[in-house]
């Protein structure tokens, strides 16, 4: 197939009439999108998805005012995205995503009051998140996830009650994942903040969010015990947790882990753990060590205070041979460890 471009002139003459133009999944249509179509009035779709497409997103765009649906995704796009949606307030549809789009978000954004859905991802977008995102009151869907925003959440995130799927993995956002009041987010159903280099505790506030269903925090720098309240989200069927420094016992019942199997990952926190009686083999969860139980030794006086006195002879003896009691490795300290362990509970027999 011959390459083809998207024609430039004559899209005057169907000014009055044309109300959709849809150029779909055509690897050989090449070149730009056409300045020209700014005087298409009444149009309502336009839709250039999965070609070849290539250049700047030309700001005449902003003078489609009757817009419902704006899809340039897919295509090899460059450049910024022009500011020019101010006027765009029928527009329910905005998505620019899989292109090779950078520079900031335009603060025009904040202008697209009746969208339903916003995607820019993959791309090469950087910048702070927009404080304008709170005037989105009837948003369901932003999807920003693998582009390079930085500066952290913003507060404004949690003025959009209206999100039902919050995706904004895969950027170096950082920031304490405790900035926001999730709680205020009551009708997410998916929230994936996988990838962000995000710090501090997992908020218990997650746990009043009753519809979600989908919970990513992996590759983070969170800490922390994990509140045993995200079991009581009744709809809640994947909870990815893995690479971070969660700590502590995994307490929550052999019935949860049993309903989410495999969609329960903690792997690479190594300092979390699962207690061993509460599930069967099949529902341990992946790459999570048993905990160590805590050996509880009750003696009376007499055979404490010999045991202790043993002790202390055996580490008297062992420093003046030149070993140190505070030594935290090698192989030496490692075999005699061992051996006073051992003569511990022949001693207790």
């Amino acid at each position: 197939m011959f390459p083809a471009t998207i024609p430039t002139g004559n899209w005057q003459k169907l000014a009055g009439s044309l109300e959709s133009l849809e150029f779909r999944s055509n690897p050989g249509l090449i070149g730009n999108i056409p300045s020209s179509f700014s005087a298409l009035k009444n149009l309502q779709s336009l839709v250039i998805l999965e070609n070849s497409v290539t250049g700047e997103i030309p700001s005449s765009i902003g003078n489609l005012i009757k817009l419902k649906k704006l899809v340039l995704a897919g295509n090899y796009l460059t450049g910024r995205i022009p500011d020019v949606f101010d006027g765009l307030n029928e527009l329910l549809i905005f998505d620019l995503s899989s292109n090779s789009l950078s520079g900031s978000l335009p603060l025009t954004l904040g202008s697209l009051t009746s969208a339903l859905k916003l995607d820019v991802s993959n791309n090469h977008l950087e910048g702070n998140l927009l404080n304008q995102f709170a005037h989105l009151n009837n948003l369901t869907l932003m999807d920003l996830r693998n582009n390079r925003f930085t500066g952290g959440l913003t507060l404004s995130l949690q003025e959009m009650s209206s999100l039902e799927e919050l995706v904004l993995s895969n950027n170096p956002l950082g920031g304490d994942i405790r900035f926001l009041k999730w709680e205020n987010l009551n009708n997410l159903a998916i929230l994936e903040l996988s990838n962000m280099g995000l710090t501090g505790e997992i908020p218990e506030s997650l746990s009043e969010l009753k519809l979600l269903r989908f919970l990513g925090l992996s590759d983070n720098n969170l800490t922390g015990n994990l509140s045993p309240k995200l079991e009581t989200l009744p709809c809640l069927n994947a909870l990815y947790l893995s690479g971070n420094n969660l700590t502590g016992e995994l307490s929550f019942s052999k019935d949860f882990f049993g309903k989410m199997g495999r969609r329960f990952g903690a792997w690479n926190n190594p300092n979390l753990c699962y207690q061993i009686g509460l599930m069967s083999s099949s529902h341990v969860p992946y790459g999570v060590k048993p905990c160590q139980k805590e050996v509880n030794l009750l003696e009376s006086d007499s055979k404490t205070e010999l045991i202790n006195g043993d002790m202390n002879e055996t580490f008297h003896f062992i420093a003046s041979k030149g070993f140190s009691s505070c030594a935290t490795n090698g192989f030496w300290w490692t075999f005699l460890e061992k051996i006073l362990m051992m003569g511990l509970f022949l001693s207790l027999i």
